[in-house]
């Protein structure tokens, strides 16, 4: 582990949302990844760069990169800077669902993928017509702003999953580079 996890320091984590979804599940990566740390974890509103619903893997990576770049920017003065977006793609005709974390240190950058699952047609239908996710769950399922509760997998999952939860476990793959300091994890080439 890095040397960082085993200090009792504060560590000023900026997110590229303002969803406390998004906050939440970074706040709980980090605190399993530097449980000694002092978080300071913020949200702020800053613009992924890409379609409000992501097509695409590559889209949906992009969005998370350029919100956790615009962050920094934002906020220099922050130790970490995160992107969170979420996406669709369609494999063999149908709808998965996933998200990309993107976190920015001064000197390292990680990046993780979430598992991905099946949308029912019901809500993969609203979505083809151009409703967003989130905003599709809400019709099918009679809720009312679900992206910024259990989202799309918790109300699949029956809470058994959660988007928090979901969520959190990229953070915690995305920051990987940040555990093993001494690693190579730039791309090759």
């Amino acid at each position: 582990m890095s040397e960082t996890c085993l200090l009792n320091t504060a560590l000023k984590i900026v997110v590229g949302s303002t969803n406390p979804v998004k906050v939440e599940c970074v706040r709980q990566g980090f605190s399993r990844v530097f449980p000694k740390a002092l978080l300071d974890v913020q949200g702020i509103n800053v613009s992924s760069g890409v379609s409000d619903q992501p097509w695409s893997d590559a889209e949906t990576l992009r969005g998370a990169a350029n919100r956790a770049a615009s962050t920094q920017q934002a906020q220099p003065d922050a130790e970490y800077w995160v992107g969170i977006e979420g996406g669709l793609d369609v494999i063999d005709g149908q709808l998965f669902a996933f998200a990309w974390v993107v976190i920015r240190g001064t000197h390292l950058r990680g990046q993780s993928r979430t598992a991905a699952f099946a949308l029912p047609q019901e809500v993969a239908a609203l979505v083809r017509e151009g409703h967003e996710l989130g905003d599709a769950d809400d019709i099918v399922f009679g809720r009312s702003n679900s992206k910024q509760e259990n989202g799309s997998v918790g109300i699949l999952t029956g809470d058994l999953i959660n988007r928090t939860s979901f969520y959190t476990e990229a953070v915690v793959l995305a920051l990987i580079p940040f555990i093993n300091p001494s690693l190579d994890f730039s791309a090759p080439g």
